[in-house]
């Protein structure tokens, strides 16, 4: 999941001066959650570019960039909270990220350097905090993926699994079954994400996992069955708006039940618990998307008017434009 680098204003009786700045660090922070980018890069915009809160409002800007993908900007503002602040795990753990999509977007020679350099931040963060589960995901994620040129390796990745048990049990579980399904050992993988589907508080969480497996093995009408279970589990899940959002996606990506996945959206936007992890601007791209193609293009075009209202600088992908 994604960390949560803010840390909010203090009491009445702070300094004069820090108020100001901390109240609007809080408000880009909500509004990032919100999927609200313009105003959030409209209120860290203005804030100073030194003091005590420079390398926060940085990381806050990478943060918003990320969700733009705009990776050239997002690597730039993460840089410069790593810069002021080099001792934070999370500042790292962003700048990783950040590098880690520019290398997935980038010509093969492009791809590796960054990659690299990925790697490098996110074990800088894992090693400022050992207990930063987001850091070890990601980590091991990489491990995972890449291959021992670039400093990756399966052995790598069960050794962070072991370190992640300590500290977040669903998501070694969820390690543990993508290490075993690359190893083509999918009973051992359908096993460990059966397992993150307990009554947890990451539920929805665990049935996103198993119906993005299911979906991978093209076995769709048990994917569609794990998405309904996310429905049902969301309401109990901290990151359930999530779930919702990732749970229409695989309808969406597979070309089933169109409607629920309308849906799930639509319950997500109304929802309260919306998340920097799934823009809320990028789910009404996608649900402008689904009422064309399910015949209601008045609906659509007011998905699509939210979105622009919420992200001026956001350049759909492909599968998120409407085509009329």
């Amino acid at each position: 999941m994604v960390a949560t680098a803010i840390h909010f204003a203090g009491p009445a009786g702070a300094a004069a001066g820090t108020e100001p700045p901390r109240r609007a660090l809080a408000e880009a922070y909500r509004d990032l959650e919100e999927g609200e980018a313009d105003s959030a890069l409209d209120l860290l915009g203005a804030q100073p570019t030194s003091g005590p809160d420079a390398a926060e409002a940085s990381n806050l800007v990478c943060r918003v960039r990320y969700t733009l993908r705009q990776w050239d900007a997002a690597i730039s503002a993460c840089q410069q909270a790593v810069e002021v602040d080099g001792k934070d795990s999370d500042y790292h753990l962003w700048l990783g990220r950040a590098l880690g999509e520019k290398a997935a977007h980038a010509t093969f020679l492009t791809a590796y350097s960054l990659a690299k350099r990925a790697r490098v931040e996110f074990e800088q963060a894992v090693e400022l905090d050992p207990r930063n589960a987001d850091a070890l995901a990601d980590l091991g994620d990489f491990y995972r993926q890449a291959p021992g040129v670039l400093g990756g390796g399966i052995d790598k990745a069960r050794a962070v699994a072991i370190e992640l048990d300590k500290v977040d049990a669903t998501r070694a579980e969820m390690l543990q079954g993508q290490i075993a399904e690359q190893r083509n050992d999918y009973a051992a993988a359908e096993a460990l994400y059966k397992m993150t589907t307990g009554s947890g508080p990451e539920q929805a969480t665990g049935w996103v996992s198993l119906a993005s497996f299911y979906a991978r093995r093209q076995r769709f009408d048990e994917m569609e069955t794990a998405v309904h279970d996310i429905v049902g589990a969301s309401a109990h899940d901290k990151h359930g708006g999530v779930a919702l959002y990732d749970g229409a996606g695989l309808l969406i990506e597979t070309k089933r039940d169109l409607a629920l996945a309308a849906e799930m959206l639509e319950n997500y936007l109304a929802g309260s618990a919306k998340s920097e992890e799934a823009p809320a601007f990028i789910a009404h791209l996608r649900l402008a998307r689904l009422k064309q193609q399910l015949g209601d293009p008045s609906a659509a075009g007011h998905e699509q008017a939210s979105a622009l209202a919420m992200a001026r600088e956001y350049n759909p992908a492909p599968d998120e434009k409407m085509h009329r």
